[in-house]
């Protein structure tokens, strides 16, 4: 993040020999209630890294969705959490919690290490937006219409701000000109980019838009990058909300983009993904997979792009010039966005699977069956992965030790 500092933990908890696990089991659970790792994989060793940062959508505020966690080739449940509808809020991890919503309307804070609720928060309407946590609090939107922002460790609101429309992406921020307040950036229903200050919650710009915004804005050298269903790529600048570049994609767009070395890169609902010089508003390449959307975000590499299609397909293309390397097969669509972690990715396919697949090559090394659609982006930190689904329970898997 190059304005700001996260903090990071790097304490290490080992969850297996000499600990005593102890499993009440109730004829009825709350959907607040954690529930435990199944026997089998109770007697596995298990090594948690507790700690970590994903603080936001896509791990950082270019969106780019890579980790600096290395995984091993297979990973094992730690814990799952019930919440009371389907999860497609993507989690986020900051401080020794996990941050997530849920379609019953309210916002969870869960212990990252035991997956036990530390405090709920109840707004108006399903709560589908990706959390952004900094500076101790948690800025997120609902489709109440709400910009909320919540204590991280009370779950208090702080204040509340008010769109014309539901918010369905995640929140980013920037830093003030004068670097002395931070902004949060959201977009809305209303066709419009909302800048916020994070303090007050008092309205700095908006930038309007011909249809709405879905997807999170990324951000990326004094620039705000974001599609929508008006087909267009939008550059405005962080300071003033001012237009800089704005590209007809040919479609509109669901997902939400990646920015990388100024340049975006983004899906459409026609089945073309793009790359974009966002300074000149230019198409450099486009790739397509076929006739099917593109609704997944991407994750972005040094040499590689890769992201989820509703043909059922993985895709990873060269940076470069948009070229297949490979695409993989799953049995559903794809629409939630990959982790790049080291030499792997890890993906969620509505044919109710996560998957870890190899970056080199595309071959799948480690999968795990949940059963219902996972259409939500994973938070990757501390070794831990971190997923929602939409049986209504959030994942936490581990590595063994």
């Amino acid at each position: 993040m190059k304005a700001l500092a996260w903090v990071r933990l790097a304490a290490v908890i080992v969850v297996g020999m000499g600990l005593v696990v102890v499993v009440v089991v109730a004829l009825k659970l709350s959907f607040h209630d954690t529930t435990s790792v199944s026997e089998g994989e109770r007697t596995k060793r298990v090594t948690v890294e507790y700690g970590g940062s994903w603080p936001m959508f896509g791990g950082g505020q270019g969106h780019l969705g890579r980790a600096e966690s290395v995984l091993p080739n297979s990973l094992f449940l730690v814990w799952k959490f019930k919440t009371g509808g389907e999860v497609r809020s993507s989690p986020v991890i900051d401080g020794g919690m996990v941050f997530v919503g849920s379609s019953d309307a309210y916002v969870y804070a869960i212990d990252q290490k035991t997956g036990k609720r530390i405090w709920v928060y109840k707004t108006g309407d399903a709560v589908d937006a990706t959390p952004c946590v900094f500076y101790g609090v948690v800025f997120i939107g609902s489709t109440d219409n709400f910009l909320y922002a919540i204590d991280a460790k009370t779950g208090t609101l702080k204040w509340k701000y008010q769109t014309e429309g539901q918010i369905s992406g995640g929140a980013n921020l920037v830093h003030s000109p004068d670097g002395q307040k931070a902004w949060v950036l959201v977009g809305s229903y209303d066709n419009k980019l909302h800048c916020v200050d994070a303090e007050s919650g008092k309205v700095v710009y908006t930038y309007e838009t011909g249809n709405y915004v879905n997807g999170s804005p990324a951000v990326d050298e004094g620039k705000v990058v974001f599609g929508g269903c008006d087909a267009k790529i939008h550059a405005v600048n962080t300071v003033d909300g001012s237009r800089v570049s704005e590209t007809d994609s040919g479609s509109y767009i669901a997902g939400s983009a990646a920015v990388f070395e100024g340049c975006a890169y983004v899906g459409n609902y026609e089945g073309l993904f793009l790359k974009v010089d966002i300074t000149k508003g230019e198409v450099m390449w486009k790739y397509s997979g076929g006739d099917e959307p593109f609704f997944s975000s991407p994750a972005v590499a040094e040499k590689v792009v890769v992201f989820g299609g509703r043909d059922n397909r993985v895709h990873c293309v060269n940076r470069d010039d948009g070229k297949v390397v490979w695409t993989f097969q799953t049995g559903g669509d794809v629409d939630g966005s990959p982790v790049i972690c080291g030499d792997k990715v890890v993906v969620g396919s509505q044919d109710g699977r996560l998957y870890m697949i190899r970056l080199s090559d595309g071959k799948q090394v480690w999968s795990y069956e949940v059963g219902r659609a996972i259409m939500t982006c994973a938070a990757v930190a501390g070794g831990m992965v971190v997923i929602g689904s939409d049986d209504g329970y959030v994942y936490a898997f581990g590595a063994r030790r």
